[in-house]
C-alpha cells in the first residue's frame, strides 16, 4: 500500500471526530471501508494510531504526531496547488522587460507599469535599461520576456507591435536664433553643430534620425557623440549644439533649452513592443503585453 492524500484525509477526519461513524458521514463514505482503510494505514506505518474500545476512540502518541504531520502535508499540498494556479494565471512569477531610455517617458508605458503593479503585486518586474540592438539577443534567448525599443531591423523570430507614433522634436539652446522660430526644418538643423549618439552605442534612434535626414539629402556635422539621451539634452542645454529626439523626452524641461516642432511631416519615430514568437510567453507577460497594447490603442 502506498500512502495517498486520501488516506491522510480519512485519518484526519477520524482523528478530529474521534468517531468512525461521524467521520464516515463527514467523508460521505460508509463506515466499514473507512475502518478498513485506517487499519491498512496503521499496518503500513507499523504503528497503532488509535486506541479503540466499544465506547471510545482516542489518539495514541503516534497518532497525535501523525495528525500534526498529516495536517502540515495537506497544507503544503494546498499551498503548492495555489501557487501553481496563481503562476499559471499570471498572478505571481517574474516579468523581465527590456526598454530603451525613452520608454519610461511614454505615458502608455508608465501607466501600464503602474496599473500592472497594482493589479499583480506578487509579480516581480525586473527591468533592464538597454538600447534597441542590445535587446534582440536576450529576447531571442529567453533572457527577456518583452522589449520596448525603437523601430529597427528584427529577425524573423521576433514579433513586434507598434505602441506609439510620435513626432521628432528639435532641441535648441534658448539663446540660439533658431529658438525664436515656431518650427525648424531639417536643413536648418543640419547646418548647426550636432550633438548625437555614438554610432557604436546601438540605439535605434541613431539609424532612425540619420536615415530621416539622408532621405532629404542631409548629413549633419556631429561634433559631440555620446551614449545617453539625457547627456544629449544636457549638452544642448549647455550650448554645445543642436539635436533631435522623440517627443516623449519633452517631459524633461530645462530653462536653457527649447523643444521645437520639425517642419517635415515624416519626422516621426515609433516605439515597438517586441517578444519572441518561437517561445511561449508566461501568463504574466501576456497580461502586460495585452494591457499595454490595449492602452496604447485607446490613446490613438
Amino acid at each position: 500500500m502506498n500512502i495517498e492524500l486520501r488516506h491522510l484525509r480519512y485519518f484526519i477526519a477520524v482523528a478530529e471526530e474521534l468517531h468512525f461513524g461521524r467521520a464516515a458521514a463527514r467523508l460521505n463514505i460508509s463506515q466499514p471501508p473507512l475502518s478498513q482503510q485506517i487499519q491498512m494505514l496503521e499496518q503500513h506505518i507499523g504503528a497503532r494510531l488509535f486506541n479503540r474500545t466499544n465506547r471510545s476512540v482516542s489518539l495514541t502518541a503516534a497518532g497525535k504526531q501523525f495528525l500534526a504531520d498529516s495536517r502540515q502535508i495537506l497544507l503544503l499540498v494546498d499551498d503548492a496547488a495555489l501557487r501553481a494556479t496563481r503562476l499559471h494565471h499570471g498572478e505571481t512569477g517574474e516579468l523581465r522587460i527590456g526598454f530603451t531610455s525613452s520608454a519610461p517617458f511614454i505615458k502608455s508605458v508608465s501607466d501600464t507599469l503602474s496599473s500592472f503593479r497594482q493589479r499583480y503585486p506578487d509579480v516581480h518586474i525586473q527591468t533592464r535599461e538597454t538600447n534597441t540592438r542590445e535587446q534582440i539577443a536576450p529576447l531571442n534567448d529567453g533572457e527577456l520576456d518583452l522589449g520596448l525599443m525603437r523601430n529597427t531591423q528584427l529577425p524573423d523570430t521576433l514579433n513586434a507591435q507598434v505602441i506609439l507614433h510620435e513626432p521628432l522634436l528639435a532641441m535648441i539652446h534658448r539663446d540660439h536664433p533658431l529658438a525664436q522660430q515656431a518650427a525648424v526644418s531639417l536643413a536648418e538643423l543640419a547646418q548647426e553643430p550636432f550633438v548625437f549618439f555614438d554610432p557604436h552605442v546601438g540605439t535605434g534612434l541613431y539609424d532612425d534620425i540619420l536615415g530621416l535626414m539622408r532621405r532629404y539629402g542631409l548629413t549633419p556635422v556631429i561634433t559631440q557623440e555620446v551614449g545617453e539621451a539625457m547627456t544629449i539634452i544636457g549638452l544642448v542645454a549647455a550650448g554645445l549644439g543642436v539635436s533631435i529626439l522623440p517627443a516623449s523626452f519633452r517631459r524633461v524641461q530645462l530653462d536653457e533649452m527649447r523643444w521645437l516642432p520639425i517642419k517635415e511631416k515624416d519626422a516621426v519615430s515609433e516605439m515597438w513592443l517586441v517578444w519572441a514568437g518561437h517561445r511561449q510567453l508566461s501568463q504574466a507577460a501576456i497580461h502586460f503585453r495585452d494591457q499595454l497594447l490595449t492602452g496604447a490603442k485607446a490613446r490613438k
